[in-house]
């Protein structure tokens, strides 16, 4: 499908926002426009990001205001300019909410500002050297909820489907059911590598499932390009060759760090981002084994730029 940045409209008065190339940061967004209001799904990395995007939906939104915001997980890239939505109100799963007071933008603009050494620091500016911490306030969600919330947004109905803990604490979906189109936040990676932030995997498989079941003729993922129900399949073969090959080597004894060294990727070696192997054998591991102290967020990302250099 044609892969291009900016708003496409997807169905009737369903628009998505893409963000090429996908990768760290790269966020897809959505608009639902209605008569009496438009449903916002997801925000930006940052303030200007955020501000452009609102700018080529205006022509929609200077007539059906945006007046609901579903912020679909926790990361920044997905929830960082919501302070630029006035007025709408707010809506994310519980577990979300209580997660974005742990992620503040603060602690990225620190990350950026260490010194942990030349190949870490290369990796960091690499991924996140695009973006502009500054000036974010802390998203604080207006309504939360547990489970399933249907919610009319623009005389349409919306189906917002929690799914998490897979990708981060409290995944969301939101599901059009009349127009046939599902946004799922990052659930869904489309030639890019998903990254276990939470787990379990099992969670994450079931997630993909429930994509498929709901056999919608558009879906918006979190990143990359729009798919179809195969690109749900290939995101959940991959975490279950992962999670298969990391258990092995957690039985055999390996080091998580040698585990992720040693993976064959085969397939998925050409997905963008495919370092992302040392997060997800680390999620693996601690979910076989629950007393394994945590990965610090800095030693996965030095993991990371450590195997990229020298593979």
């Amino acid at each position: 499908m044609d892969y291009e940045k900016g708003l496409r409209e997807v169905a009737d008065d369903v628009f998505a926002y893409l963000q090429p190339d996908g990768g760290w940061g790269w966020s897809n967004a959505g608009l639902v426009a209605g008569e009496n209001g438009s449903l916002l799904v997801d925000t930006l990395f940052d303030l200007a990001l955020t501000a452009e995007m609102l700018e080529s939906m205006s022509a929609v939104t200077s007539t059906s205001p945006i007046t609901t915001l579903v912020n679909t997980h926790a990361n920044g890239d997905h929830c960082f300019g919501n302070q630029l939505v006035v007025g709408a109100e707010v809506i994310a799963s519980d577990a979300s909410a209580a997660e974005m007071a742990d992620l503040p933008p603060t602690r990225l603009a620190a990350m950026m500002a260490a010194d942990f050494g030349e190949t870490t620091n290369t990796y960091l500016r690499e991924s996140f050297g695009p973006f502009d911490f500054s000036g974010i306030e802390t998203p604080r969600p207006s309504r939360t909820f547990s489970g399933h919330l249907t919610i009319e947004a623009g005389g349409r109905t919306a189906e917002l489907i929690e799914v998490g803990p897979a990708h981060t604490a409290g995944d969301v979906l939101v599901h059009l059911p009349g127009d046939g189109v599902i946004f799922t936040g990052d659930i869904l990676f489309i030639n890019g590598t998903p990254i276990v932030w939470n787990g379990p995997i099992q969670n994450w498989l079931d997630a993909c499932q429930r994509i498929i079941d709901l056999d919608c003729s558009v879906i918006v993922p979190g990143h990359g390009p729009l798919t179809d129900a195969a690109g749900a399949r290939a995101v959940a073969d991959y975490l279950g060759y992962v999670r298969a090959e990391a258990t092995a080597r957690f039985e055999a004894g390996m080091a998580a760090d040698d585990a992720a060294r040693d993976i064959e990727l085969g397939p998925y070696a050409d997905w963008l981002d495919w370092e992302r192997i040392v997060i997800n054998v680390d999620a693996v591991y601690r979910e076989i084994d629950p007393s394994r102290p945590p990965t610090g967020v800095v030693d996965l990302f030095r993991g990371m730029a450590e195997l990229k250099q020298h593979k």
